[in-house]
């Protein structure tokens, strides 16, 4: 990385921090007009007071800007770009009135082959089969329904941890943090300096999302988000398709990754429709087992910070791939097991005892209303 490019980054990433820091009450006072509102109706909620949606307005503006000012819009970005905003509006209407899952899983979709048909793709990836002597596999017409399964998978994976104060945007941070450093890795320069935006965005953000939160970034920003990580991966990560590992893009995203595949097999376990909403997410296994909500959301940034680093020490230390992956790998999966068997179903007596904290606007009715998650 020579300096230009570093102080692209730093310009990109401040300005983004600071329109998103400013917006972010703007964003706030608008919600409450156009009545984007999560008013707490069961014991699902761990607020007691409305609180306002819609802050992901406010992350996707500063990001949008700053890529602007300081990225290379190429074909590919233009059409990630235009993807996003289909998302935002997507996001910006789901918040003030609940949608139906059919029409939000259409346009998911179409953005994300908006992205694909602009370039991009996940046409390479390296061989999982240690066995077989080729390196890499060239997915070929698979490519397409592959990656559009893989960024419509994270953009609703994302959007399901969005659970409690400060989770989905600090996870999400930590990974576009992880994703940058292997990006500048393999000499994707550009994708650095929009992934630096991202983090920006995010940064400025977060002081009013942590708990309790004044404001919660609702499906615009957590479905944003996730749509952004999945088209920056494939860009930044599968498209090095020489040097990235396979296991590299599911490291960096392995918190909401697990998340969503828990959930699934875990309500077809209990004979329930895999698309149903319930409260059982890692996050509120971890509540469940007296951790509070910052506590929880200070694992779940450990786990992220852990599976990122791994993935940088993947990329870069060959000697190290399979120890670092091993330990990541038990670190996680015995964190994981312990949240996921470790935890009893809370009694009525200890629901009514729940703090009167702030929860994302993404878990409880919100959930509820994402039948894609």
């Amino acid at each position: 990385m020579n300096t230009d490019t570093a102080i692209t980054m730093l310009l990109a990433m401040g300005v983004a921090a600071v329109v998103s820091f400013l917006s972010t009450p703007m964003v706030k006072s608008l919600a409450y007009k156009v009545g984007a509102i999560d008013v707490p109706k069961d014991n699902r909620r761990m607020h007691k007071v409305p609180i306002p949606r819609l802050g992901g307005l406010a992350i996707f503006l500063a990001f949008l800007l700053s890529v602007l000012v300081f990225a290379n819009i190429d074909r590919q970005m233009q059409g990630i770009l235009l993807g996003a905003t289909m998302i935002v509006v997507l996001g910006v209407m789901d918040d003030i009135m609940a949608l139906n899952a059919l029409p939000k899983l259409i346009v998911q979709i179409l953005a994300a082959g908006i992205a694909v048909y602009h370039g991009c793709v996940i046409q390479f990836v390296s061989n999982p089969n240690v066995f077989s002597s080729m390196t890499y596999l060239n997915l070929g017409w698979w490519s397409y329904p592959i990656t559009i399964i893989w960024i419509v998978a994270i953009t609703n994976a994302v959007n399901l941890i969005d659970g409690l104060d400060g989770l989905a945007v600090g996870v999400s941070a930590i990974s576009t943090a992880s994703i940058t450093v292997i990006a500048l890795m393999v000499a994707e320069t550009n994708v650095a300096v929009v992934l630096a935006a991202l983090f920006g965005a995010c940064l400025g953000f977060i002081p009013y999302n942590m708990n309790p939160a004044k404001i919660f970034m609702g499906d615009t920003g957590a479905t944003f988000l996730g749509y952004i990580l999945a088209t920056l991966s494939v860009t930044g990560l599968f498209k090095m398709y020489a040097i990235i590992s396979f296991a590299v893009p599911f490291l960096i995203l392995g918190v909401p990754i697990f998340d969503i595949c828990f959930a699934f097999l875990r309500r077809i376990a209990k004979g329930q429709n895999p698309m149903k909403a319930d409260r059982g997410h890692v996050h509120h296994r971890l509540i469940d087992m007296g951790f509070s909500q910052k506590q929880a959301v200070a694992i779940s940034y450990m786990l992220a910070g852990i599976l990122g680093l791994a993935a940088v020490l993947l990329t870069s230390s060959g000697e190290l791939k399979a120890l670092i992956l091993i330990g990541a790998i038990f670190v996680v999966g015995a964190i994981g097991m312990r949240a996921i068997f470790g935890a009893k179903e809370p009694t009525q007596e200890q629901k009514s005892e729940q703090p009167n904290q702030p929860e994302d606007a993404s878990s409880a009715s919100q959930e509820e209303k994402h039948a894609e998650n």
